[in-house]
């Protein structure tokens, strides 16, 4: 004998497996029936392994209910397509929880986060679904408007009360509210409200409700209010919000997409040679602008800072003879501050690339199975595919995650998610 020449086989198990359990049942002296429990994890008449397998195949695979349930039957299972349905959005409590809690922990322990959204389609109409997110987690939510009061009651994360404090007076005058009305609101003992009727009253006993002027004051301090509140509970502090220029993201310290400002000027429609050359030396100038803030982004230097600040000025101060693009570049340039956000805050990103792959699986999902009809149907949707991402950035596999949440015998022990957001972003 010469020894074992080892070679290495992989492959999957996958069968139907039907469990009868045998409860004991007992009848105490006081006339009440007592049957024993069930194994953990256990909970209706399917197991968590096809639990497990059904959230994964359909959140991670991209397979569409009916085509599950074909699988399901084609392995030897009695299933239907509502109880699929049933095993994908009911009893999904601690899932919707842990995503909020997602939200929350990456909020407070964000530097810098980016956003992005795109349309959704939900009880038979079109809406909106918003990616929030970082190299540490991901977030989707999914409402009817896209509008930037919807986006703060986004960041408030689950929240729903309503903070006057300093950060919300703040907002307010940066959005032009009257003095007056500043005054009334700062003037006033009560500065915590829970929930929207509450601040509502609040605002009819001030009469501001029935102020007609612009820009509407109860829009204004009901969006500062909202971000109050979102500083009152320790979220975004100090951090960065990076957008791709939608209005309604433009709150708290901002800052633009290079790829998406870089765009403008690709896009533009040119007519004659001189067209097109100005517009080539343009981009040129603009990546070489970029490659450099790459590098000021390794190794910055307040020397280096000052020179980037030149240096955009000379470029976005050109005059090229073609009348569109200088237009262009006077728009761009009046964005200074936030394309050029990165020079004070180097650890932020130059792009929303990010948000973009991130947002891909539920523009994916809305092509493959289209859009949802009930509450729960979205919200199961929109929790899963962040937590799966977010389980990806997080070094976690997404089968691990579901076995240990579903309480699977055997699977490895996962941590909370929040808590390992919060673990990443603390200073090494």
């Amino acid at each position: 004998m010469q020894g074992y020449d080892s070679f290495v086989v992989q492959d999957l198990v996958l069968r139907a497996q039907a469990i009868r359990y045998r409860r004991e049942r007992w009848v105490t002296p006081g006339g009440r029936t007592v049957v024993a429990p069930l194994p953990p994890g256990v909970a209706g008449h399917f197991g968590p392994e096809l639990r497990r397998f059904v959230l994964l195949q359909h959140h991670q695979g991209q397979v569409t209910v009916e085509r599950l349930t074909a699988q399901l039957r084609a392995v030897g299972l009695s299933i239907s397509k509502r109880q699929v349905m049933r095993l994908l959005i009911d009893r999904q409590d601690g899932f919707l929880a842990e995503s909020r809690d997602v939200l929350r922990a990456g909020l407070q322990a964000a530097s810098w986060i980016t956003v992005d959204d795109t349309g959704a389609r939900h009880a038979g109409r079109n809406g909106f679904c918003t990616q929030i997110g970082n190299d540490a987690f991901t977030w989707f939510g999914t409402r009817a408007s896209k509008n930037r009061l919807n986006f703060l009651d986004l960041l408030r994360a689950g929240h729903g009360d309503y903070v006057v404090n300093e950060a919300a007076l703040a907002y307010m005058r940066s959005r032009s509210l009257a003095g007056p009305v500043l005054s009334r609101l700062a003037a006033e003992p009560l500065t915590r409200f829970a929930d929207h009727i509450a601040w509502q009253a609040h605002l009819q006993r001030l009469g501001i409700d029935e102020l007609h002027v612009t820009p509407d004051p109860v829009c204004i301090a009901t969006e500062g209010a909202v971000w109050g509140a979102v500083a009152a509970h320790g979220f975004l502090q100090n951090a960065v919000i990076v957008s791709d220029d939608a209005g309604q993201f433009a709150v708290g310290q901002h800052a633009l997409c290079w790829v998406h400002a870089e765009r403008l000027v690709h896009k533009l429609d040119t007519f004659t040679d001189l067209h097109r050359a100005a517009q080539e030396r343009m981009r040129e100038l603009i990546w070489w602008f970029y490659a450099d803030l790459k590098a000021y982004r390794a190794a910055p230097t307040a020397r280096r800072r000052s020179e980037m600040r030149d240096r955009f000025d000379r470029i976005f101060h050109r005059r090229t003879g073609f009348a569109t693009l200088d237009r262009l570049l006077e728009r761009l340039h009046a964005n200074k501050p936030e394309l050029l956000m990165v020079l004070d805050r180097p650890e932020v990103p130059l792009h929303t690339n990010g948000s973009e792959r991130d947002i891909r699986c539920h523009v994916t999902k809305r092509k493959i199975s289209g859009g949802t009809r009930s509450d729960a149907g979205r919200d199961c949707r929109d929790a899963f595919l962040g937590l799966m991402h977010t389980c990806t950035k997080l070094g976690i596999a997404f089968w691990d995650y579901l076995g240990d949440r579903l309480g699977i015998i055997g699977r490895p022990n996962v941590p909370k998610l929040p808590d390992l957001i919060r673990c990443r972003g603390q200073p090494a």
